[in-house]
């Protein structure tokens, strides 16, 4: 990527207001090689996702801005990035985290991104692909450059869904179990995996990971606490399984730019969980 990759993470912000400047032929050419590496579209147990570049129509609605429901509204995006999954628990989690990496990725080539799951006019995008049964749209993002200027929009819209305001390590993140707290300086060489894992983005920033650490700070248990009636899942698939898959990205990936080896098993430690809403999904093992 160039830049250090934590440096993206902890900079990255969604971006609603892009300028009218398209994007440039090496940008594009850039993303459009990553999108051709296979290792780049697979999770982290080998599932695959499409990803397909849409370039946004000069003028006519697009240019206006496209409304996406009571989201808010995208100005002057230059192109689309479109995630194509088959709908499954598994797959929707290795979704987030290839979707997530290639979010990185362009925001490392200095383009603006945010992440849409919620409303957005998903027939409209359909059109532009084929997809095959069983396949789902969970998510797209805009690109383009983001306005100097931040319009008055964007910082509502950050406030309506809290964008800046992270949860405490105290309510994501256990010692050994569910009973005991994991401060910081308890994390040893995991602890910036975890905090750039507690500033990544999720749906309605309802930042639903847990995560405990096995005493030896051998392994790193990965738990999805849903939040009940959520409106998100009324879509058809569970959104918070695919903000697993950007908290399993974001730990990844700071863990290689550390050097600190290991990969992703499932092996549920049968630590009991907090209470109902609480599901074991993965596990990272340093090696």
């Amino acid at each position: 990527m160039g830049i250090a990759v934590m440096d993206i993470i902890e900079k990255r912000k969604s971006v609603r207001t892009y300028e009218t400047t398209p994007i440039g032929e090496e940008v594009h050419a850039s993303i459009m090689d990553y999108l051709h590496q296979e290792e780049n579209l697979l999770g982290p147990f080998g599932g695959r996702a499409r990803m397909e570049w849409i370039w946004a129509k000069s003028g006519g609605e697009d240019g206006k801005g496209i409304k996406l429901g009571a989201y808010g509204i995208i100005q002057n995006p230059q192109a689309y990035l479109v995630g194509v999954v088959r709908n499954d628990q598994t797959a929707l989690l290795e979704f987030g985290y290839i979707f997530h990496k290639l979010i990185l990725y362009a925001t490392g080539l200095g383009l603006g991104t945010c992440w849409i799951g919620g409303t957005f006019n998903r027939n409209s995008f359909a059109r532009e692909l084929e997809l095959a049964p069983g396949e789902i749209i969970p998510c797209i993002t805009p690109l383009g450059y983001a306005r100097e200027k931040q319009r008055l929009l964007d910082t509502t819209m950050r406030y309506i869904v809290k964008a800046d305001q992270k949860k405490p390590w105290r309510e994501l993140y256990f010692d050994s179990g569910f009973e005991r707290l994991l401060a910081p300086e308890s994390a040893g060489r995991l602890a910036a995996p975890l905090e750039m894992v507690r500033l990544g983005p999720s749906a309605s920033n309802k930042q639903p990971w847990r995560i405990v650490l096995s005493a030896d700070r051998r392994q790193a248990h990965f738990y999805l606490q849903h939040t009940p009636n959520y409106s998100g899942n009324k879509l058809g698939f569970e959104m918070q399984r695919i903000d697993l898959g950007i908290a399993a990205c974001n730990f990844e990936l700071a863990c290689r730019e550390m050097d600190i080896p290991g990969g992703w098993i499932v092996n549920d430690p049968q630590l009991g969980v907090i209470d109902g809403y609480t599901e074991y999904m993965l596990s990272y093992k340093l090696s």
